[in-house]
């Protein structure tokens, strides 16, 4: 009955956490939505052999035999370069019926015959054998069905952005579980405070620490049914438009779409509205359990013990996993610093560290505010003594700020820093791309033909990694035109039996060999010619155009000669007709290493998006209930003679106060992650190029400044218009009769 009770007469104050779990939810079902249908994709008609029965596909995948702990396994990987399906199996196969090829070569072809008849020529053909030092491959492979929309081209890249999508959806629905558990929290913490008295009177009239902490769990749960059912109406209308969303944004194939009646993924998110709603009240409530009869007696505007010595431990424990994390990686792996689950999930523990012990920072930071006038030491000084409301306003605001800096500035740090890198990796004026590219000699220039391709080796025994890596057409031109960074051996000792790698591999001794599988899956044995430094992970391995079966050249770096007309070699190259486009290497550069892609751009927008509609959610809600409770100190201001503008002012004061604490911890909490990840890029020989987004963050702080100071204004506003100084005074006479 006291809960009842209690939701009837505080729905005002537990309506920021019903929203901020109602979008929690809203937008986790629609990610689980999302998620189902990329999971559940469903078989696409086949496109390139539709007509045919059977498809005969040559062998696309690299399969090795790893350690599984006391047992093996198999894994496979995709081959660079595919293998064609051979001329005599051709033959044999037009023996059966009608073949069917493309121009997109001869990879695959489709078969008008019955599939048991093309089973028994291929496995009559040989085609079953696999590479030596190769296990579970087949040369060709039969497709039938479904399957033979593996064929397709697009099947590969289809693929890769299903999981894209999967990678996306999965890092926005953890920012937001994050978020609005901190919110949550947030929200029940400030309720409380302000709730002290109210306690301390259940207390007084011999309530129980424990039967406190179940009225206010009690809300919590309430709260979260209602807004995991309401959450749940707004993912079903939003999947559709984020399923529209990524299309648009190309980030999925242009067919996803949602399929069918799923319902885990409102399981899911009931379960996290809850989780989230008991969890974010938890603390709440034991500090609710401790309070004192004695509290209802107190009537000091001066925040006292707001840093309990559990959150004190909690808040320094969490800084100091933080930063050990964030050495930790510095001392061992600096390049996982530089991937993307890492620098989104990083600043999270750094946020919550902050946020706990925020009370500690808002009285040092608030007291280096100097505003003129009497309102402005009056604005000073609140924000010092209610350190309470001023970290719930700063909370936010950290979130926000430190989430956009730390997600887009590691993103771009990363880009700009890969950008420089293929910079420096290149001496070359203009750069030719195209397919299959025709190697020319220009009056003036050094020309050096290079291919794309890869190559496969065994780590450890337990893992099978592919390296990207380039093929030379000619080492002396390449060596010339490259300014690779070489930390051990020479580049120009590279030939058709060796092979130049970076420290990033687990054998990176000059002269030592190691055992491959090139680019189409033939095994090799060569020996390191030169090391490269680590850099960003983009350098890759190079090898010559014999270890690079199948692949064509498809780029050509042209260096111009001492004395040479850049325009004239320029002109000789767009008349040589080498069948590619030519442009600058600024130009090449600007195209292949842009600041961000569409998925980084799409994903980037969602999490931030989500971060900052929680935030104006929780500071809007806060603020108006916060300034509800300030009627009596804001009619003691009224009677010290304060105009209304003026107690406007003062209101709006603490408000930008609050905003400015925030903004300064979150730009704290972004200079340790993108600090990190410069020393990380050092570490790596990479160039450092950090990036921070000022217009963003300034952005975020901006529409936080604008909502807290509109929120705090109009409640303030709704209270001083009806006080005068007179009738404030007649009113504070017949309350204290």
């Amino acid at each position: 009955m006291l809960t009842v009770s209690s939701l009837r007469t505080r729905w005002a104050s537990l309506l920021g956490s019903f929203v901020a779990v109602a979008l929690g939810v809203g937008v986790t079902a629609a990610m689980g939505l999302c998620l189902a249908a990329a999971h559940d994709a469903g078989a696409r008609e086949p496109q390139r052999f539709a007509g045919s029965p059977v498809v005969v596909m040559g062998r696309d995948t690299l399969t090795v035999e790893v350690r599984r702990g006391p047992s093996t396994a198999h894994v496979s990987k995709k081959l660079a370069h595919p293998h064609p399906v051979d001329s005599e199996l051709l033959r044999r196969l037009r023996d059966l019926g009608p073949v069917r090829t493309d121009g997109a070569g001869r990879d695959a072809v489709g078969v008008d015959a019955p599939v048991a008849a093309v089973r028994e020529v291929v496995r009559e053909s040989g085609a079953g054998a696999g590479p030596s030092g190769e296990t579970g491959g087949d040369r060709v492979r039969v497709l039938t069905g479904e399957d033979r929309r593996l064929a397709d081209p697009a099947a590969a890249r289809d693929a890769e952005a299903l999981v894209g999508v999967d990678a996306l959806l999965g890092t926005a629905a953890g920012v937001t579980v994050f978020v609005s558990v901190f919110v949550t929290a947030s929200t029940f913490a400030f309720a409380v405070a302000l709730r002290r008295r109210e306690f301390g009177l259940l207390r007084l009239a011999g309530a129980t620490p424990g039967q406190v902490r179940r009225v206010l769990l009690g809300e919590a749960l309430a709260v979260g049914v209602a807004a995991s059912a309401a959450g749940c109406a707004l993912g079903a209308w939003g999947a559709p438009r984020l399923v529209r969303a990524l299309v648009e944004g190309e980030v999925a194939p242009p067919w996803f779409a949602l399929r069918g009646t799923t319902y885990w993924p409102y399981e899911v998110a009931c379960a996290v509205g809850l989780s989230v709603a008991v969890i974010g009240a938890w603390a709440a409530a034991r500090r609710a359990g401790r309070t004192s009869p004695a509290e209802a007696l107190r009537e000091a505007a001066v925040d006292t013990g707001v840093l309990p010595r559990s959150r004190r431990v909690l808040g320094l424990a969490l800084l100091a996993a933080g930063l050990g994390l964030l050495a930790w990686q510095l001392g061992t792996e600096p390049a996982e610093l530089l991937k993307r689950k890492t620098y989104t999930t990083r600043p999270m523990l750094l946020i919550t560290a902050v946020a706990a012990l925020a009370p500690l920072l808002v009285r040092p930071l608030a007291g280096l505010v100097r505003l003129p006038g009497a309102s402005g030491l009056l604005v000073r000084e609140n924000a010092r003594a209610s350190v309470r409301r001023t970290s719930a306003v700063a909370a936010p605001v950290l979130v926000t700020v430190a989430l956009a800096g730390c997600l887009l500035g590691s993103a771009l740090t990363v880009a700009e820093s890969g950008a420089s890198e293929a910079r420096d990796l290149t001496r070359a004026r203009f750069v030719v791309t195209g397919e299959a590219l025709r190697p020319v000699r220009v009056p003036g220039a050094t020309v050096s033909g290079s291919a794309s391709t890869a190559v496969f080796v065994r780590e450890e025994g337990t893992a099978l990694i592919r390296s990207e890596a380039r093929a030379v057409t000619d080492v002396a031109a390449f060596a010339s035109v490259a300014r690779l960074p070489v930390v051990a051996g020479d580049v120009r000792d590279l030939d058709d039996r060796s092979i130049v790698v970076n420290e990033e591999w687990e054998r990176h001794e000059v002269g030592s060999r190691v055992r491959v599988w090139l680019g189409d899956g033939r095994p090799a044995r060569l020996r390191i010619a030169a090391v490269l430094a680590r850099g960003t992970g983009n350098g890759g391995a190079y090898v010559t155009t014999a270890n690079a079966p199948g692949a064509a050249v498809d780029r050509l770096d042209v260096g111009v000669r001492k004395g040479a007309d850049p325009a004239a070699v320029k002109a000789r190259l767009r008349a040589s007709g080498t069948g590619g486009q030519v442009r600058t290497t600024e130009a090449w550069l600007a195209a292949t290493h842009p600041r961000s892609g569409p998925q980084t751009r799409l994903g980037l927008l969602v999490v931030l998006g989500i971060a900052l509609v929680h935030a104006v959610l929780s500071l809007s809600g806060m603020l108006l209930m916060a300034t509800s409770a300030r009627g009596t100190e804001l009619r003691s201001l009224r009677l010290a003679g304060a105009t209304r503008a003026q107690v406007l002012r003062v209101v709006a004061g603490e408000s930008v106060v609050g905003v400015a604490v925030g903004a300064v911890l979150g730009v704290a909490v972004t200079a340790v992650c993108l600090g990190g990840l410069a020393v990380a890029l050092g570490q790596l020989s990479a160039p450092v190029t950090a990036a921070v987004p000022w217009g963003l963050l300034g952005a975020c702080a901006g529409v936080c400044l604008v909502v807290a100071v509109g929120a705090s204004v109009a409640g303030a506003a709704r209270l001083s218009r009806l006080d005068g100084p007179s009738t404030g005074r007649a009113r504070g006479m017949s309350t204290s009769g």
